[in-house]
């Protein structure tokens, strides 16, 4: 008996934590919440409604019976009704979520661009003066300001949803969709891709910081800084490991000679929550185990293993890349 209970309370598990639209953090999320609470709710009367209904059909007296089995009550329950409800939850519906609207007319603050890949988020600040800041796999928003999110793709369809912010919004190749979301609380909550995109997809996600406005704006500036300096022999020749096998081929550390595009851009990738699209919790064990075991961790990726270190190299390696902070 208490198995089927907790088999029948599994469900409710997926009311809160940091990926639940039923525990939003933000403008849109209450009210796209608000729109499925209604909705819920209209289902729920409409089916206790028709439960009754048969109840009373099968089981009530003859007059009732009679009544219930008339033309009149059939085009008003089965047509009238049904019409007149749904066309009122569609008006609800547009009216809530300002249908026909241009949501980011109010953005606050410059865009930020989110380029989906297999399997990992290009992340781009764009600065008031114009200038833009590279970043992957997490994105930093300032409590308070309502910011448009410019989605696009460079490979295949992909979908970002936020759902403690706001709603899912595909991407897709060759167009650029706006999402706009406001955070009202600082926290940490988590973004996922929503659309198939091949083997990796639901190991395509990422964290969602919300800051208050000042700590953002001095987050900002310090991302828009080069790499932190390598310190200390271990980091410094980890740095040196870094170039030697290619590493800067793919990804891009400012400040440094690596200006590869094909990966992630690595330059503060030590002050981020996660590693590998928040498959991997950042730090040195883990970006260790990812250098060499990543097609293990996360099947399909593209990037190649680094078997060929022994254990002092990948040790040097993790350390500069957790110092890039």
């Amino acid at each position: 008996m208490r198995r089927c209970w907790a088999f029948l309370l599994l469900p409710l598990a997926g009311c809160g934590g940091v990926q639940s639209a039923l525990s939003p953090t933000g403008a849109e999320a209450r009210e796209i919440g608000l729109l499925f609470w209604t909705s819920a709710g209209l289902a729920i009367f409409v089916t206790l409604l028709v439960a009754v209904l048969l109840l009373l059909s099968l089981y009530g007296p003859a007059p009732v019976r009679q009544r219930l089995a008339s033309q009149r009550v059939i085009v008003a329950g089965g047509i009238i009704f049904p019409t007149v409800a749904l066309s009122l939850l569609l008006f609800y519906g547009l009216v809530v979520m300002q249908g026909g609207i241009s949501r980011s007319a109010g953005a606050e603050g410059p865009t930020i661009t989110i380029i989906g890949k297999q399997w990992w988020w290009h992340v781009i600040y764009e600065l008031p003066d114009g200038s833009r800041i590279t970043s992957a796999n997490e994105l930093r928003l300032p409590v308070g300001r309502r910011v448009a999110l410019l989605l696009e793709t460079d490979d295949v369809i992909h979908s970002f949803w936020a759902p403690q912010l706001g709603g899912k919004l595909d991407m897709i190749p060759g167009r650029s969709n706006v999402l706009t979301i406001q955070a009202d609380r600082a926290g940490i909550s988590r973004a996922q891709c929503a659309e198939y995109c091949g083997g990796a997809h639901a190991l395509m996600s990422m964290h969602v910081v919300a800051m208050e406005a000042a700590d953002y704006d001095a987050w900002l500036a310090a991302e828009a800084a080069p790499a932190a300096p390598t310190r200390g022999s271990q980091a410094q020749e980890g740095r040196r490991l870094f170039f030697e096998n290619g590493c800067d081929a793919c990804h891009t550390v400012r400040g440094t000679d690596a200006v590869g595009l094909a990966g992630p851009d690595l330059t503060h990738v030590g002050s981020r929550h996660s590693l590998a699209a928040a498959t991997l919790p950042n730090d040195r064990a883990a970006l260790a185990s990812w250098l060499i075991d990543n097609q293990h961790i996360k099947p399909g990726n593209f990037m190649p293993e680094y078997k060929m270190l022994d254990p002092p190299s990948l040790a040097a390696l993790a350390t500069y890349l957790d110092g890039l902070e």
